[in-house]
């Protein structure tokens, strides 16, 4: 697990003087599309949402660091200990480089099957968002339904991509999927 660490970065607890730095990534055009939540959130909307999450035993909050630089916020919600599962979500910095999604990936997935004891981990990802479904099933998610017309947005019904991966899945691409990107990241 250290190795990974030092090679692709690592998930941090975040740090209260991070939370402006966290807020203007997530209002940043290209990470808002891709959210439920599309408006720009306020400094105070954001903060009362940190105090809310920070109280919360379901769920965790990390800031991915790589190369001592901050890039990336990974969450885990809906954590159900009883049943071993869990949903997650991240988003990147709109500076982020290449890359960064998939070094997070790895890192979260780690952390869900090893620290937390998960047996599930699963996402919904909105339709029009195929590089990130396409993401995570190279990282061994399986499409486990489509909520047809399931979100309105402008006037507009989309569909939700449900993926969800077991430990045994991670377990079984896990080496590969590191191999791949270590490849990646020295050429």
């Amino acid at each position: 697990m250290i190795e990974v660490q030092e090679q692709f970065g690592m998930l941090r607890p975040i740090k209260d003087s991070e939370l402006e730095l966290m807020l203007s990534w997530r209002n940043a055009p290209a990470v808002r599309e891709n959210m439920y939540t599309t408006h720009e959130i306020s400094l105070a909307e954001h903060v009362a949402w940190w105090e809310r999450t920070n109280s919360s035993d379901h769920q965790h909050y990390f800031m991915y660091e790589f190369e001592g630089q901050a890039l990336g916020i990974v969450g885990f919600t809906d954590l159900d200990r009883g049943n071993q599962n869990s949903s997650w979500a991240f988003y990147a910095s709109p500076n982020a480089p290449k890359g960064t999604g998939s070094r997070m990936e790895i890192l979260a997935l780690d952390y869900a099957f090893n620290e937390l004891g998960l047996h599930k981990l699963s996402c919904e990802v909105l339709a029009f968002n195929t590089p990130v479904i396409k993401l995570h099933e190279k990282f061994g998610f399986k499409v486990e339904g489509i909520l047809r017309d399931q979100y309105h947005r402008e006037g507009t019904f989309i569909d939700i991509y449900r993926l969800g991966l077991l430990a045994s899945e991670w377990t079984e691409v896990r080496n590969v999927m590191i191999s791949k990107l270590s490849r990646i990241s020295k050429g």
